[in-house]
C-alpha cells in the first residue's frame, strides 16, 4: 500500500478537522503548521550546508595583522629605555 493520503482520505481529515475545531480556528492552525513546517526546513538547511571557517580564521589574521602593527607603531614612538621584555611602557 503507498503512503500518503488519496483524495477521498484528505477530505475526510479535512471535514472532521472543521466539526472538532470550527470554522474560525481552522486557518490559524494552518497557518501555524506552516509556519512550523518552515522553520523546521530552515533548521535541516542551516545543518547540512558546510560552515565556513575560512572565513573566522581570515578575520582572526586580520586582527593579529593590526594588532603586530599597532605595536609596532607604538614600540617606534617609546624609546627602548623606557619598554619592559613584555613591550610594556615603564613608568
Amino acid at each position: 500500500m503507498p503512503i500518503g493520503f488519496h483524495p477521498v482520505e484528505l477530505i475526510a481529515i479535512l471535514v472532521i478537522a472543521l466539526l472538532v475545531f470550527g470554522p474560525r480556528r481552522l486557518p490559524e492552525m494552518g497557518a501555524s503548521i506552516g509556519k512550523s513546517i518552515k522553520e523546521f526546513q530552515k533548521g535541516m538547511r542551516e545543518l547540512n550546508e558546510p560552515k565556513e571557517e575560512t572565513s573566522s580564521a581570515a578575520s582572526l589574521a586580520a586582527i593579529e595583522r593590526e594588532i603586530a602593527s599597532k605595536r609596532a607603531a607604538a614600540a617606534a614612538e617609546i624609546p627602548a629605555s623606557e619598554v619592559d621584555s613584555k613591550g610594556t611602557k615603564i613608568d
